[in-house]
């Protein structure tokens, strides 16, 4: 952990107003990473609301399904006909979800104080931001990877080109021969995601391993 690293956790640790949500520090075990991923209304965070939330464990080379989560949300302010389009969740398919707050909650009991991963991970850290310092005086503090970033030094390692690298979540699994399977569902999105970083990371020579913290 770097120096800065230090500093923002100390800083975190001292805003935190919601002693429930301490565990959050402890320190993180070994080879465990949490890959996440979120299903909105928009892909604005000061307005979007969160509709659903997919994680699964990654352990080493591991993707453990059996463990992974899957909450739907129900929105205070219902759902654009037009997005529906995009990630197939109508008003009844989240009319039992729980509220915005539950499922925060629910999430930070899961991931813990482990490492977070995703594509395009900053959007849905915003999101779940959003709602955590309302509620516990912080942002999320788990270290993070984003899985374009491996990407995008997997190919500068291959060609040395900086440009024209497609980093769209279609091309990177076409590229890495990932299947796709029903794109902008929020659990499977989050496996894919996880396997993305498993075909980065232990599937080519060691030299070009990258742990991609951000």
């Amino acid at each position: 952990m770097s120096t800065l690293q230090r500093w923002l956790r100390t800083w975190r640790m001292r805003n935190l107003h919601d002693p429930s949500q301490a565990f959050l520090f402890d320190p993180p075990p070994d080879d465990q990473i949490i890959c996440l991923d979120l299903e909105t209304t928009g892909l604005d965070p000061s307005k979007a609301e969160i509709l659903s939330i997919g994680a699964v464990p990654v352990c080493g080379e591991r993707i453990v399904l059996s463990r992974s989560l899957c909450l739907l949300v129900k929105p205070e302010w219902g759902i654009d006909p037009e997005t529906i389009k995009i990630h197939g969740l109508r008003p009844k398919d989240v009319e039992n979800g729980l509220p915005v707050e539950e499922a925060i909650r629910c999430l930070t009991r899961y991931i813990g104080s482990r490492p977070l991963m995703g594509y395009f991970l900053e959007f849905d850290l915003a999101m779940l931001d959003k709602y955590l310092q309302p509620m516990a005086g912080i942002r999320l503090p788990n270290p993070r990877i984003e899985v374009s970033g491996l990407y995008y030094d997997h190919k500068i390692d291959q060609s040395m080109a900086t440009h024209n690298i497609d980093l769209s979540f279609e091309a990177i699994c076409r590229d890495l021969d990932i299947p796709l399977h029903d794109p902008h569902d929020a659990l499977g999105d989050a496996i894919m995601t996880a396997m993305m970083y498993i075909r980065l990371n232990f599937s080519g020579p060691p030299k070009r391993r990258s742990q991609g913290w951000i």
